[in-house]
């Protein structure tokens, strides 16, 4: 039976992974496509329903992203967001034009309740806005079902045509109801019935793996973090020892964290890989000595990493595959089709333009980290490594404001051990998505057994968060920080000043470069 399906075109919004999230949470198969993808593709694909995402151009511009008008005309259901409802607009004859007062933010928006997007929603209710323009008139046939004082049509729809748009964004966790609306959009104008389960996807893609890889080699890069553990138990599932996995310790990981990962993966381990453990420490050190912009250093330790994955193929003879454990929030955040380049990362746009490998196999791109977390669950992966806290492949190369040294990695080692050891201890580490120490580039004057010190200052970071893409700042108790302060200063050399981060996600991101 084919499997029910909603696509995302992509306009150039940073959201538009997380709206293929939220249609998963659903239960319902998602991807995301480039807006030129093309109606003959589109009607291969015989989707339920479709979502236009938002974006940051005018849709009244000559070089603005637009799809064809026919695709309004088609009878599959489609919910335009931002962008997307200022296109469906634009196309169907309404008025879009530069909005009296920009919109950003949380934004209280009245909705008619009588609308099947919204009939379960709080008539006054909390959304995300982030638009300079706005629809100033509705299209021909189209209702409006929502507004804001600064903006006339928040919502429209045209129930006959199956076409529904919001101004705001239901798919980001600061819209209080919007999985009520995005929900409400799958079952009830879709009629999708959510049969989709992520005991599917593990299965699909072993099979695919072993289809792909057949009698060929694969090299693993395992970090020992949530998503490369995923990944080497998927590709052991799919292609046993065919497999083998190289752990680059390169002198940016957490306190002892490289010792950890060799005790689970390694030859003492409940796994049977193929493992090599690499100590690049000084070679890493070495190529990042004077770099402090940070995609500089992200470019320098995504390519050491290729190269030491080239140098250990060759060791162990033709290797066919590299596997990273590239997910979605990865590869939006690097730019996917016409979005907006936030930051690059290691496992996409860190990669040199030439790998001495035949092909680069990513079986978890297409997921978001809770996604991944339940991958590992149907894979049996013990719960202490799937529920792990995310580390970025950058390591300690991206907490460290500025160039890095070994002296900075030991300081931000140390703190942050002391910091997830507090966390821990206080049980207030359930409820939070990321947390971790950061070594800023800013030193000051202190005073430490009445002398005067000029050390660094260490910046704490905790976030809550679903999906990783929004985030709000952890109100940690004070009595925790305090403790967690104390200790920092007293217990590691070069500090003598703790911070704590209190910014969202938007505007910032969840780590620090």
């Amino acid at each position: 039976m084919e499997k029910e399906l909603v696509i995302v075109l992509d306009f150039g919004g940073q959201y538009n992974q997380l709206i293929a999230r939220r249609v998963r949470e659903c239960n319902v198969y998602c991807e995301v496509h480039p807006y030129t993808i093309g109606m003959d593709r589109i009607r291969e694909m015989h989707p339920k329903g479709i979502i236009f995402t938002g974006g940051p151009n005018s849709v009244y511009k000559e070089e603005s992203p637009r799809c064809e008008k026919e695709l309004l005309e088609m009878g599959i259901p489609i919910l335009g967001i931002c962008y997307g409802s200022q296109l469906m607009s634009y196309l169907l004859g309404g008025q879009v034009q530069t909005a009296p007062v920009s919109e950003y933010g949380k934004t209280e928006v009245t909705v008619d309740r009588s609308s099947v997007l919204f009939g379960d929603v709080s008539e006054k209710t909390v959304c995300w806005m982030s638009h300079t323009d706005y629809i100033a008139k509705a299209p021909e046939g189209f209702t409006v079902t929502a507004t804001t004082p600064v903006c006339p049509v928040a919502a429209m729809e045209c129930p006959e045509k199956k076409l529904y748009a919001t101004q705001f964004h239901p798919e980001v966790m600061h819209t209080v109801e919007g999985m009520k609306m995005l929900s409400n959009f799958v079952y009830k104008v879709c009629g999708c019935s959510g049969d989709w389960k992520m005991s599917s996807f593990v299965d699909d893609t072993i099979t695919a793996l072993r289809e792909k890889i057949g009698n060929g080699k694969v090299l693993c890069a395992l970090s020992g973090g949530v998503d490369s553990s995923v990944a080497a138990v998927l590709l052991s599932k799919a292609v046993g020892k065919q497999l083998t996995c190289v752990f680059v310790d390169q002198g940016l990981l957490r306190k002892n964290e490289g010792d950890e990962v060799e005790a689970v993966f390694g030859p003492e381990g409940p796994y049977d890989l193929n493992f090599i453990r690499v100590n690049a420490q000084e070679r890493f050190y070495g190529k990042l000595a004077g770099v402090t912009e940070p995609e500089a250093k992200r470019k320098i330790i995504g390519e050491e990493f290729i190269r030491v994955f080239e140098e250990e193929a060759k060791k162990i003879g033709a290797v066919d595959f590299l596997v990273q454990g590239t997910i979605y929030p990865d590869v939006i955040e690097s730019g996917l089709g016409k979005s907006a380049v936030i930051k690059s990362h290691h496992n996409v746009g860190g990669l040199p333009d030439c790998v001495d490998f035949k092909e680069i196999v990513e079986p978890l791109r297409l997921l978001f980290k809770d996604e991944v977390r339940n991958a590992g669950r149907e894979l049996g992966i013990p719960e202490y490594l799937v529920s792990r806290q995310p580390f970025p492949g950058p390591g300690l190369g991206i907490r460290i404001i500025g160039e890095v040294t070994a002296e900075k990695v030991r300081i931000v080692q140390e703190a942050d051990a002391i910091y997830r050891e507090e966390i821990a201890k206080a049980g207030v580490d359930k409820d939070l998505g990321q947390y971790f120490a950061a070594l800023t580039n800013m030193r000051s004057v202190g005073v430490m057994g009445d002398e005067r010190t000029y050390d660094y200052a260490v910046a704490l970071r905790a976030v809550c968060t679903s999906d990783f893409m929004t985030a709000e700042a952890a109100q940690i108790p004070w009595e925790v920080l305090s403790v967690v302060t104390s200790r920092i200063v007293n217990e590691v050399k070069g500090v003598n000043r703790v911070m704590y981060d209190c910014t969202g996600k938007p505007p910032a991101t969840i780590e620090f470069e």
